[in-house]
Order: structure tokens, then sequence, then C-alpha cells
């Protein structure tokens, strides 16, 4: 396709329904849909903002957030599977093959707040020269936040709970550096949040965020 790069990176991000997105943050009440928006939509402009990405996929059952996705210029497909985040996944990289046959993909969380294009490009650079497929584990050290492959091979995703011990069973080379504390620091809880919030959030979650009473963080010891 003349004006594409096949070196650069195919993203693909999951987003549940909003309804439905985020249970574990159910402490922030009626917010809590507009923070899963807001975390999406702060990932996907970092993402978009990233030397080394082409593009974007965002894969979602939510026509509201596919709308305000689309408007900052992520692809948008409907999660046809409605299987669960792994299929939602294996969804999109068919929807980016059929599309860009040859580049690189990769899966991102869609709850990076505080994601930093230049470390997203730092990470991807190091999982490019990794191997076929690598994988970032998340800031716990448990899940994973990023997991990559070349083409022809699948993206064979496992994310969900212990998804770094999954992966690393699964054949995938973990990369260790960067440090990219941006790229590992999901959102599950409001703690998490408080940690993102630490590192800097985009604009979405700051101002989504405003309206939810977040604990202290802990000081280290």
């Amino acid at each position: 396709m003349d004006g594409v790069d096949e070196a650069r990176w195919s993203l693909v991000v999951p987003l549940k329904p909003l309804a439905v997105a985020k249970s574990r943050l159910a402490a922030a009440g009626a917010v809590r849909p507009a923070l899963a928006l807001a975390f999406a939509l702060d990932t996907v402009g970092a993402v978009l903002a990233c030397s080394e990405v082409e593009d974007v996929t965002v894969v979602t059952d939510d026509p509201a957030a596919g709308a305000e996705l689309a408007g900052i210029g992520a692809f948008v497909v409907a999660d046809s599977p409605a299987a669960g985040l792994n299929a939602a996944l294996r969804h999109g990289e068919a929807v980016v093959r059929a599309r860009r046959p040859h580049a690189p993909i990769a899966a991102l969380n869609g709850d990076l707040p505080a994601l930093r294009a230049a470390e997203l490009a730092e990470v991807l650079r190091a999982a490019a020269g990794a191997c076929e497929r690598a994988f970032l584990a998340d800031a716990a050290g448990v899940g994973t936040t990023l997991l990559t492959t070349v083409a022809p091979l699948p993206l064979s995703p496992g994310f969900g709970g212990a998804s770094r011990a999954r992966h690393l069973a699964s054949g995938a080379a973990e990369i260790t550096l960067p440090a990219a504390p941006s790229v590992r620091q999901d959102v599950d809880t409001l703690e998490d949040l408080v940690a993102a919030m630490a590192l800097g959030v985009g604009p979405f979650t700051a101002a989504a965020a405003a309206a939810v009473p977040l604990p202290a963080r802990a000081c280290p010891s």
C-alpha cells in the first residue's frame, strides 16, 4: 500500500463495553465508565503519537466509545467473536493481517493512561530485536501489558490473571529493558490509578479522575 511503512507496528487494543469495563474500579461509582473511556483515549492517543507505530485497531462493541476512538484516529472494529479478551485480540490481529499482511503486530492493554509515546517506541524497538514473539510484564510483574509478534507467527495471546507466566511458557521472550514504567502501569484499582497519576496521566484521565476520591499513595519505607 502506498505511503504505508511495513516495518512500523500495527497495534491492537481491546475495550469492553463501558458499562461492564473496569469492574474492579467499582469504588469510583458512576464515574467508572468515564474512567474506562478516558484510559482508552489516553492510551490510543499516545500510541498514535509513537514513531514506531503505523496504526491502531480498537476492538470494541461499545458504539459510543468506538466513535470517540475513531475520532482521534483509530480503526474501530466490532468484537464479533464476543468470547473474551484473547478472542477479541485474535480477531483484531486477523483484521490487521487482512490490511497489512507483513506488518509486525502488538496487542496492548487499553488501560495505560500514563503511556508515553517515547517509552512505547523504546519497547517496540526492543521487541523487534528480541525474537518473533515478545512481551512486557505489568508493573506488578504478574500480568502483561504488551505482546508482540512478527509475520507470519500468530500473537497467541494469553492475557488475563498471571499472564506473564503464561506468555513465558508459550515461548515469548520477556522484554526487561527499557524500564518503561508508563508502558507497564495499567489500571485495575484506585491504587493503580494513583500510581499512574504519579507518573503523569493524559488529559482525558486527568479530567475524569478529578471527580474520584482517590486513596493516599503509600510512601516507600
